[in-house]
C-alpha cells in the first residue's frame, strides 16, 4: 500500500471517528443537566423515540429529553455544522485559513438583519413575517449576510485577484458598521425585545424547539450536501485563479455558489442561534493540520467537527454554573479569541504577514 492509499484510510477512519464521537456527545449532551439522567436511560429513551424497544422509561425523563434536550442538541450538531462547513469553504474560495464568516461580515450583516426584524417584525416588517413565517427570521439574516459577504468580494477583488488584507479589513469595516447598526436597534427595542436582543447577541440554543430544528434542518441541510460538491473546483483553487482556470474550473461560479451557500447556512445559523464566533475558523484549521488540504474530506470532517466542538460547547455552557447558563457565544470566544492570535502570530513568523 503507497502512502497516497494510507492517507485516504486514515482519512476515511478519522471521519468514521468523528461520526462515532459526535453520536456519543449526542447521547451525553441529552444525559447532563439540571436533572442528570444516566446514559443507559438515555440510550433507552432515544431508542424508544426511534420506535424501537428498549424497555420501561420513566415518562418524566423521557419528556426532558425529547422535548427539551434532544432539540437543543440537534440544533447544536446543525448549527455547528453550518458555521465550520461555510468556513472551510470560505477559506478555500480565498485560499486563507484567516477568512471566517464571522472576521469578513457575513455574521455581522446576517446579525443586523435578523435584529431589525425581531424589532421591526411585528411593524415595518410584519408583511416579511406573515408570508415566510417561521422562515422569516432566516430569510431577512440570509439577505443581510449575503449582501455584506458581497459587498466584502467586491472591494477586495481587483484584476490581480483576492487581496486577503483588503478582505479582513473589509470585513472588520463592515463588522463595525453592523456593529453599530445592532446597536441602534437595540436602542430603539422594547423591554421584552432588549431581552430577547441582549442574549441572542452573546448566542444561545436556549430557544431550540422541535419547529425551529426542522425550520434551521431543512436549511442546512441543503448547504452541508451542496458544498462538497464544489470539493474538487475548490481543490484547484489552492493552486491559483489562473491555474484552476487552465483546469477548465469556472472560478467565477465556484465564488459565487460558494459565497451564496455561506449565506444561507450563516443566515440560518445566526437566525436559530444568535452570534456564535470562530467555529468557523477553529474547526477547518484543526482539522486541515491533521487531514489535510483536501476538500473531498475536509469539509465533510469540517462539518463533523464543527457539530462535535459546538455540542461540546453547549454542554459546558449548560453545566459550568448550572443551574444558569452561560451564553454558548463566550465560550466559543474563550476558545478562538486566543486560537486566533495564535494563528496570526505563527503566520506571520513563517510568511511575514496575513
Amino acid at each position: 500500500m503507497d502512502s497516497l492509499e494510507q492517507h485516504e484510510w486514515r482519512v476515511k477512519w478519522s471521519l468514521l471517528g468523528l461520526l462515532i464521537a459526535l453520536l456519543l456527545a449526542i447521547l451525553t449532551s441529552v444525559s447532563v443537566g439540571p436533572m442528570d439522567i444516566s446514559m443507559s436511560d438515555a440510550y433507552r429513551i432515544l431508542l424508544s423515540g426511534l420506535g424501537l424497544d428498549a424497555g420501561e422509561v420513566e415518562r418524566h425523563l423521557a419528556t426532558i429529553i425529547n422535548a427539551i434536550r434532544l432539540p437543543r442538541s440537534l440544533l447544536a450538531v446543525l448549527v455547528g455544522a453550518a458555521l465550520a462547513v461555510s468556513g472551510a469553504a470560505i477559506q478555500g474560495v480565498f485560499r486563507n485559513p484567516l477568512a471566517d464568516p464571522g472576521l469578513i461580515g457575513i455574521s455581522g450583516g446576517a446579525a443586523l438583519a435578523a435584529v431589525s426584524m425581531i424589532v421591526f417584525g411585528g411593524s415595518a416588517l410584519a408583511v416579511v413575517t406573515e408570508v415566510l413565517g417561521q422562515y422569516a427570521l432566516m430569510f431577512t439574516a440570509f439577505l443581510g449576510g449575503f449582501a455584506a459577504t458581497l459587498v466584502v468580494a467586491n472591494i477586495a477583488t481587483s484584476r490581480l485577484g483576492v487581496s486577503i488584507t483588503t478582505m479582513l479589513l473589509a470585513g472588520i469595516a463592515i463588522n463595525i458598521v453592523t456593529g453599530a447598526g445592532i446597536g441602534i436597534m437595540t436602542y430603539m427595542a422594547d423591554d421584552v425585545q432588549l431581552r430577547t436582543l441582549t442574549f441572542w447577541q452573546m448566542g444561545s440554543l436556549g430557544g431550540a424547539t422541535w419547529d425551529v430544528v426542522l425550520a434551521a434542518g431543512s436549511v442546512i441541510a441543503i448547504v452541508i450536501v451542496m458544498i462538497p460538491r464544489y470539493a474538487l473546483g475548490l481543490n484547484a483553487l489552492l493552486l491559483g485563479e489562473s491555474e484552476a482556470r487552465h483546469l477548465g474550473i469556472d472560478v467565477r461560479r465556484v465564488r459565487r455558489n460558494i459565497i451564496l451557500l455561506s449565506a444561507v447556512a450563516v443566515g440560518a445559523s445566526v437566525a436559530v442561534s444568535g452570534m456564535i464566533g470562530f467555529v468557523g475558523l477553529v474547526v477547518p484549521h484543526i482539522i486541515r493540520l491533521a487531514l489535510g488540504p483536501d476538500h473531498r474530506y475536509l469539509l465533510p470532517a469540517s462539518a463533523l467537527a464543527g457539530a462535535l466542538f459546538l455540542l461540546i460547547a453547549d454542554m459546558i455552557a449548560r453545566t459550568l454554573i448550572a443551574p444558569a447558563e452561560l451564553p454558548i457565544g463566550l465560550i466559543t470566544s474563550i476558545i478562538g479569541g486566543p486560537f486566533f492570535i495564535a494563528l496570526i502570530v505563527m503566520r506571520a513568523r513563517q510568511g511575514g504577514g496575513i
